[in-house]
C-alpha cells in the first residue's frame, strides 16, 4: 500500500500509458464532461484532480496508521500474540483486515460464477491514464455517496436521540462509536440493502457485466459494516485498496513491459501480490471466526453469572 503512492504518481506523470493525452488534459476533455456539458472545467487539468484524490488519501493513510486509538506497529505484537481486542484500536488494521477478505471472496465468487459459464467483464476505456484516475477519484465519489450519504445520514436518523449538529458530523465520520445503537438490526438490514444497490450501480452505471453483481455487492456489502462499525476512513481505505493500489500495480507491470492491462494482471509480480492477499484474507478469516466464537463464549459466561 505505501509504494503504490510513488507508484501512482510516476505513473501519472512520467509515464507513457496515456500515449496520445497526458496530465496536462484539461478535465472538460473527458467523456463524462462532455456528457454533462462541464465544459467550465476547461482551467482544470486531469492531473490537478489526480494529486488533490492523491494527497487526500495519502493524509487518510497517515491518519489510519497514527490511530485512532492506538499505533499501527504498536498493535502488531498483541495481534500476533492473539489479543483480538487490539485490532479494533487501528484504522489501517481494520482496511488490511477486511481488504484481502473481500479479496478472498471475490475470488470464490469468480471461481463459482466460472463453472456455470458468468465471466466479469469490466467497464471499457480508450485510454489507461483515464482509467488510472478513475480508479483514483471512483473511491472518494462512491464512498460519499453509499456510505455517507446512503448509510451514514439514515443511521443518524435512526438512532440519534437528540438533534445537534456536531453528532451530526461525528456519526458520519464513525456511526458506531457516536451512536446509541442498542438494537443493530435495522443497521445491518439497511447495510445489507446499500450494498446490494452498490452492486447494481456497477451494472447500470459503471457498464460492468452482470457477472460483477455478486462481487460488487459483497464488497458494499463489507465495507457499508466497516464504516458502520469502525468508520469512514477504514471503509474508504478498503476502497482506494480494491481500486488504485490495484490498478497502480497493474499498470506498473504494463508499462514495464509494453503489454496491455488486461495482460498485466496475469504477470507473475501481480499473481505473487494476489497469493499474500489470499493468505493474508484466509488468516484473517481465521482470526475473524475466533473473535467471533470468543465473543458468544465471553456472552453466555456473562449471561450464566447474571
Amino acid at each position: 500500500m505505501i509504494l503504490s503512492f510513488p507508484i501512482g504518481a510516476y505513473l501519472f506523470f512520467n509515464s507513457q500509458i496515456g500515449k496520445s493525452i497526458d496530465y496536462e488534459l484539461p478535465v472538460s476533455e473527458l467523456d463524462i464532461s462532455k456528457h454533462y456539458n462541464l465544459g467550465w472545467l476547461s482551467w482544470i487539468e486531469i492531473g490537478d484532480v489526480f494529486v488533490v484524490a492523491w494527497s487526500a488519501f495519502l493524509i487518510l493513510f497517515v491518519i489510519a496508521i497514527l490511530g485512532p486509538k492506538k499505533h499501527f506497529l504498536k498493535i502488531l505484537s498483541p495481534i500476533m500474540a492473539g489479543s483480538y481486542e487490539s485490532q479494533n484500536g487501528n484504522y489501517l488494521v481494520q482496511t488490511i483486515k477486511w481488504f484481502s477478505i473481500i479479496i478472498v471472496l471475490s475470488e470464490v465468487i469468480d471461481k463459482i460464477q466460472q463453472t456455470v459459464g458468468i465471466q466479469i467483464t469490466p467497464p471499457p476505456f480508450d485510454n489507461d491514464l483515464v482509467q488510472l484516475l478513475s480508479a483514483t477519484i471512483a473511491p472518494l465519489l462512491e464512498e460519499f455517496g453509499f456510505r455517507i450519504i446512503l448509510l451514514g445520514i439514515p443511521l443518524f436518523l435512526l438512532y440519534s436521540r437528540r438533534a445537534s449538529l456536531r453528532l451530526f458530523f461525528k456519526s458520519l465520520w464513525n456511526p458506531s462509536d457516536n451512536l446509541p445503537v442498542t438494537d443493530s438490526k435495522k443497521a445491518i438490514m439497511l447495510i445489507i440493502a446499500v450494498g446490494v444497490f452498490f452492486g447494481f450501480s456497477h451494472i447500470i452505471s459503471d457498464q460492468w457485466s452482470n457477472g460483477k453483481f455478486a462481487q460488487a455487492a459483497m464488497s458494499g456489502v463489507i465495507i457499508g459494516w466497516v464504516y458502520y462499525r469502525y468508520g469512514f476512513v477504514a471503509a474508504l481505505l478498503i476502497h482506494w485498496a480494491t481500486n488504485y493500489v490495484v490498478f497502480s500495480y497493474g499498470y506498473l507491470v504494463s508499462s514495464v513491459n509494453d503489454i496491455r492491462i488486461t495482460d498485466a494482471f496475469s504477470h507473475s509480480l501481480i499473481q505473487t501480490i494476489e497469493i499474500i492477499l489470499l493468505v493474508t484474507g484466509c488468516l484473517a478469516i481465521t482470526l475473524t471466526a475466533l473473535e467471533y466464537k470468543k465473543s458468544k463464549v465471553t456472552t453466555i459466561n456473562d449471561s450464566g453469572l447474571t
